[in-house]
């Protein structure tokens, strides 16, 4: 069966494909996670037991206290169970460990990063997708829709996809640091950004028209005349300058 792909427009004119996790891969980084989270949750729980029952002299628990203090063990660890995969995946920025190890990660429709409303939208449709027994409803989502999605992705717009290059995500992160360094606007950095990114990829007379158009509006200390009469190693340098990297 063929893989599933996202298609990203590219802001230049080049589209990004990247290829859609099927169950498989959701399966193997779910398993990670759950065996983290239950970890994570046995141990607390193993430590409220040992120190009720040795009680050190800061730890006075009277006898009518029990069920207190037996709440106090658990339901920090029923929090950590049931919020482990929406607070790691904000933190993480659409990933957990069980997904950074099975090489995976959550993005939006045009391959963006998803805000946290996504995010914690994606993870409430989870008690859907659970239904009736070991994500059943989830799984056969995953089976029927065209990019292997479950119902918390249809309702939040997000889709797992295989993490293969780190470096096209980083990008992404990058474009708001990138704008901070010079004085264009988040959008007009970002064109350029994408540009110089894929500018081995592109045809050189297309790169060159593009790249003078850019400048031609946004460089507004260089006359257009002096942009037409520059070559390709000059054009990219100047895009550089612009965009304010070293």
């Amino acid at each position: 069966m063929a893989t599933e792909e996202l298609t990203v427009r590219g802001l230049t004119g080049v589209d990004l494909k990247l290829d859609v996790a099927g169950i498989g891969t959701r399966a193997y980084a779910f398993l990670i996670d759950w065996h983290i989270r239950v970890l994570l949750c046995l141990a607390w729980i193993l430590l409220g037991v040992l120190l009720a029952r040795v009680q050190p002299h800061w730890l006075h628990i009277p006898p009518g206290g029990r069920v207190l203090a037996s709440l106090m063990v658990t339901l920090p660890a029923l929090v950590c169970y049931f919020l482990y995969h929406p607070v790691l995946e904000v933190l993480m920025h659409g990933r957990t460990p069980g997904k950074r190890m099975a090489g995976a990660r959550i993005v939006t429709r045009e391959g963006a990063t998803p805000g946290t409303g996504a995010l914690l939208m994606r993870n409430l449709f989870r008690l859907i997708d659970t239904l009736p027994i070991l994500y059943a409803v989830g799984v056969v989502c995953c089976m029927l829709t065209p990019q292997r999605v479950r119902i918390g992705d249809l309702a939040a717009g997000t889709v797992l996809v295989i993490d293969e290059s780190k470096s096209r995500s980083k990008s992404l992160e990058r474009l708001g640091a990138l704008a901070q360094q010079s004085s264009l606007e988040p959008g007009a950095a970002a064109l350029i950004e994408d540009l110089l990114d894929r500018w081995q990829d592109l045809e050189p007379r297309g790169r060159s028209t593009l790249a003078r158009g850019l400048l031609k509006k946004l460089d507004s200390a260089m006359p257009p005349p002096q942009v037409d009469a520059l070559d390709e190693v000059r054009l990219r340098a100047r895009l550089q300058d612009l965009l304010g990297r070293a």
